[in-house]
């Protein structure tokens, strides 16, 4: 695609950047294939091509409207098209560049102003997320309907074994999972507890940064980055081999951090050796295969559950992580149900639920048939939804009365028992 980058752009190190993805863009269109909100939607500036062409024509001419904005921000960051495209084209970086872009030029007033202040200054501080959280789910009863779908019951996390091994990986807490779903971290270090690895949280770490940096704040991004790169490196220089993400949004988030730093003279290495030491926790799990596997020899399998596994899109299509948790899942005794479009996004996408609640909907509905609940997609229904990401899950379970659980819970169902 031949391009003509204005001069405010041109130069710069994201001017170059984007003037390379738009010239690896052959405008084929294999990507509206599997843009769900172009399938949804059927407009071609809510899909991947018509979204490029808006932003070339931005950097082009220096001019942005609330219409750029609009369609800029329906799209979910899902990536599916990347996965699909022939060319390589990089979107999701394009498109960040595009946003930074129209966020400077297009202010955001009113209750969407309001709205995306209050997500980034509430969510990633847990001094004033959780106990509004708390406050939340005791109300719980009391909500409208619309509400309560977004406030998870309370859980018992069950017992986190204290780090007593030699062998240790450090494990991100995130901003809004403690609280929310506190049980996801407790059984990653249960399994992991049970293979002779501990994890450890550490206590400086925080919001992996992926909520700023989608609500138009890359500098708060960059900040949370700096942050949690501080609490790490020193873990890592002791002698901790990976750090372990159980929520795949961060996963990808973290990786990207050579990216996000790499013109920080102080940070740009230390964000390279970070990303390189990031694993989701499928991957540090299936490095531990065959521990794994004795472990599980040893234990009495799940009986055969019907499982549907929603693979998240940061999983499958942000880190290209494929077939890895269907493995473990089916090592420990689940029975995994076939899944329609298995590649289209659930409608999460972090803050996207509440700030497009409309489309949102629609998607999770979709793929909750997709899942087979209730039989939907023709095939044996599922008994448990599984996903990889907490945002999946809770916005899953806003849908449906079936239990929605990260897969790292069942594995840990499977490997607690001891065999007969």
């Amino acid at each position: 695609m031949e391009t003509h980058l204005a001069d405010f752009i041109r130069d710069t190190r994201a001017g170059r950047e984007a003037e390379a993805i738009l010239r690896t863009c052959v405008h084929c269109g294999f990507c509206t294939a599997t843009c769900p909100t172009y399938q949804l939607l059927g407009d071609e500036l809510d899909g991947p091509r018509g979204r490029i062409y808006l932003i070339k024509q931005m950097l082009e001419t220096g001019a942005a409207t609330e219409k750029t904005r609009l369609h800029l921000d329906r799209c979910l960051t899902c990536r599916s098209c990347e996965t699909t495209c022939p060319s390589g084209v990089q979107y999701s970086r394009l498109l960040d560049i595009g946003r930074e872009v129209v966020a400077g030029r297009v202010p955001r007033y009113g209750s969407d102003g309001l709205m995306r202040s209050l997500l980034k200054h509430f969510l990633p501080r847990p001094l004033l997320f959780n106990p509004a959280l708390r406050v939340g789910q005791m109300l719980r009863p009391l909500l409208p309907a619309a509400l309560k779908a977004k406030i998870p019951e309370r859980r018992d996390p069950g017992r986190t074994p204290a780090p007593r091994h030699a062998r240790r990986m450090i494990v991100l807490a995130g901003c809004v999972q403690p609280a929310m779903l506190p049980g996801i971290n407790a059984a990653a270090a249960r399994v992991f507890d049970r293979l002779g690895i501990s994890l450890v949280e550490a206590e400086r770490a925080g919001c992996c940064g992926a909520l700023r940096l989608h609500l138009d704040d890359a500098a708060g991004a960059c900040a949370d980055a700096r942050r949690n790169i501080d609490a790490w490196l020193p873990l890592l220089d002791a002698g901790f081999e990976a750090i372990v993400m159980t929520a795949s949004g961060c996963g990808v988030q973290v990786r990207d951090y050579a990216h996000l730093l790499q013109d920080d003279p102080r940070y740009a290495v230390k964000a390279a050796r970070i990303a390189l030491a990031t694993r989701d926790i499928s991957e540090a799990l299936i490095g531990e295969k065959a521990a794994l596997l004795e472990l599980l020899e040893k234990s009495a399998l799940a009986a055969r559950r019907r499982v549907a596994f929603h693979s998240s899109c940061t999983l499958q299509h942000g880190q290209q992580i494929r077939g890895v948790v269907e493995e473990l899942l089916a090592a420990a005794g689940y029975a995994l149900v076939p899944v329609s479009d298995a590649h289209l996004c659930c409608g999460s996408a972090g803050t996207y639920s509440v700030l497009q609640s409309e489309i949102s909907t629609q998607l999770r509905d979709n793929k909750l048939r997709g899942l087979g609940v209730g039989g939907a997609n023709g095939f044996v229904a599922p008994e448990v939804i599984a996903s990889a990401n907490i945002g999946c899950i809770t916005h899953l379970q806003s849908g449906t009365a079936l239990p929605v659980r990260h897969w790292i819970e069942l594995l840990d169902e499977a490997t607690a028992a001891p065999a007969c």
